[in-house]
């Protein structure tokens, strides 16, 4: 599936598609590319998922992509809500569970848990799961703040400390996930979350992120054009050296560029 347009911003690679299915079928046979290759001379792959519905079309062509040994891949997750009910299906892990997770055979998934009495120990172990099963792959999003993972601009750290932290969200942040219709109101999302720092994103090998959507416009400019810097976490994929965006035309719209292909 050939792209509209491609270039390099910086070190980021930038793929952009006319349809978000077409993105979604293009990034799920990169990254199953790199699975194969990755398990062509290590024993198991490790990845860390986004959980959006930026990230449906993506996931669900991942999961009919052929030939992957999944039995030698080990899933972890980036986020999760503070305070959301255990079978609440907002949950990120359940997200994932649905759309992914419970549709191949994975050696093993590794969940956050946002409702542990000690949230600070949560992240503590789930750092530790980090280390011990180093990441070889993210795949993930933006959000319309230009956050990645929960790293809203208030909390985004290009040299953060730790590999994982409670965090508050922004309103941005909120009011997205009503957007995505995850929420009927602001008053239902959670204020609180555990993410994995920016440091835990992109000391990845290998990073794939897949932004379709209008409403992810604002923040595909911003993440193209404007300063690399912690007001715009995003950026920070443009240093990495390996890391490719997916957007579509409605994502890319607002962007310098688009009036150069948008005819194409």
């Amino acid at each position: 599936m050939t792209a509209l347009y491609e270039t390099t911003i910086d070190n980021l690679n930038v793929k952009l598609f006319k349809t978000r299915l077409e993105l979604g079928q293009n990034a799920a046979e990169m990254t199953a590319a790199k699975i194969r290759d990755l398990l062509q001379n290590q024993e198991v792959v490790n990845i860390i998922f986004a959980a959006a519905p930026s990230q449906n079309e993506f996931l669900d062509a991942l999961a009919q992509q052929p030939e992957i040994d999944w039995q030698r891949v080990n899933a972890f997750h980036m986020d999760e809500y503070i305070g959301l009910s255990d079978d609440a299906p907002q949950r990120f892990g359940h997200f994932l569970k649905d759309r992914f997770f419970d549709k191949v055979p994975l050696r093993a998934v590794f969940y956050i848990n946002g409702n542990v009495s000690d949230p600070d120990a949560e992240c503590l172990r789930y750092g530790a799961l980090l280390n011990e099963f180093p990441t070889d792959i993210v795949c993930m999003g933006i959000g319309e703040n230009c956050h990645i993972a929960f790293n809203d601009p208030h909390v985004a750290f290009f040299n953060d400390p730790v590999l994982v932290k409670k965090v508050g969200l922004d309103l941005t942040s909120r009011w997205q996930q009503v957007h995505d219709g995850c929420f009927a109101s602001l008053e239902q999302v959670p204020e609180y979350a555990l993410t994995l720092t920016i440091p835990a994103l992109v000391k990845a090998p290998t990073v794939f992120c897949m932004v379709p959507a209008a409403h992810k416009a604002e923040a595909i400019y911003h993440t193209l054009v404007d300063e690399i810097s912690e007001v715009y976490p995003s950026t920070i994929l443009r240093k990495h050296p390996d890391a490719t965006l997916f957007i579509d035309r409605d994502s890319a719209r607002q962007w310098t560029n688009e009036a150069s292909f948008a005819s194409k």
